[in-house]
């Protein structure tokens, strides 16, 4: 269940409160007249489970709450309310299966942007499995994929291919190019700083590493993986399940084959390289068609649960909706 606080001027708020009171899911629905000042309007508090959500985040939208007002969500983690178990069985579908559009493209969106942070933890999670990959040690391996941060452009650019927004697909592309190749070339560095000090050497490398070789030896069960990953990763991320969503960081190989990339390049080892860099791309274009697809099922799925839940329920009068609706923050109505 979600918590909103919503600030609506003071010639919408009758038609938000009526919004709200209509719409299946909605409980525990407050409005304080006046008490807004910046900006000024009427202060509605509500809880709504999270399968009507969406529908409600989208019909404030409409009504130009969010540029007239504000909106804030916030999540409910423990409600005891008979109303609140009766707003749960009158909407439809299930809530952990609910995708709020809004919230996810907020949570993606802090994703993209190219900070020092997520390039310390790209090239030390790639330094991690570089040296895994010399020592042919599947621990390190693991534990490089858990430390690297690059899901988090991944999905954001799902999101935003969905929802038509150049700018934020711009920003993850950006993220994930310069975030690799920047740790990529300090892996190099560190590499020969490693072989100088005469802790790995370029026969460790040329030795047979069973346990780690898969890593540039790409074939048709890497785009499996890469794409059973896609699927899990996006639903872990529309479904809150973050313990799935480690499941997936450890499934595929996308910084241990940018590992493999430096380590091959700096000794010169060029077949290895490229073989871990097609990897490298296999495993990010995989991963990256599966979760658009996922979240295209998924927002069929709902507009069909949306249809089903909004049938009788009155839409506010076209006197009361502004001429502006804000469809960039949502899914275009003709995707998928």
């Amino acid at each position: 269940m979600l918590h909103l606080r919503i600030i609506a001027p003071t010639d919408r708020s009758v038609a938000v409160a009526d919004l709200l009171a209509e719409t299946p899911g909605v409980t525990h629905l407050a409005v304080i007249p006046g008490a807004a000042r910046q900006p000024a309007g009427d202060l509605i508090l509500c809880d709504v489970v999270r399968e009507s959500a969406d529908q409600v985040l989208h019909r404030l939208q409409e009504l130009d709450v969010d540029a007239r007002g504000g909106i804030s969500a916030d999540d409910v983690e423990l409600t005891l309310s008979a109303q609140a178990d009766k707003a749960a069985a009158d909407a439809p579908g299930h809530g952990e299966d609910a995708v709020v559009w809004d919230e996810i493209a907020a949570k993606t969106g802090e994703q993209t942007v190219l900070t020092g942070t997520f390039l310390a933890l790209i090239t030390v999670a790639t330094m991690i499995a570089g040296i895994g990959v010399l020592l042919d040690q599947p621990i390190l391996i693991v534990g490089a994929m858990v430390v690297g941060p690059e899901f988090g452009p991944l999905a954001a650019l799902c999101v935003a291919l969905l929802r038509r927004q150049p700018h934020i697909i711009g920003r993850s592309v950006q993220a994930l190019v310069v975030g690799f190749l920047a740790a990529m070339l300090v892996t190099v560095l560190s590499t020969w700083a490693l072989t100088a000090a005469g802790l790995v050497s370029r026969d460790m490398l040329l030795a047979d590493r069973p346990l780690t070789d898969f890593i540039w030896r790409p074939d048709a069960l890497s785009w499996v993986v890469g794409l059973l990953a896609g699927i899990a990763g996006m639903l872990s991320l529309t479904s809150k399940k973050s313990g799935s969503l480690v499941g997936v960081l450890i499934s595929v190989t996308t910084v241990p084959a940018a590992a493999n990339v430096a380590v091959a390049a700096a000794y010169g080892v060029w077949h290895e390289a490229v073989g871990s860099a097609l990897q490298l791309v296999i495993n990010l274009a995989a991963i990256v068609l599966a979760g658009l697809l996922t979240l295209v099922v998924q927002l069929c799925w709902w507009r069909r649960v949306e249809r089903r839940s909004t049938r009788g329920v009155p839409r506010q009068r076209a006197d009361q909706r502004p001429e502006r609706v804000n469809a960039s923050r949502r899914p275009p109505r003709d995707a998928g």
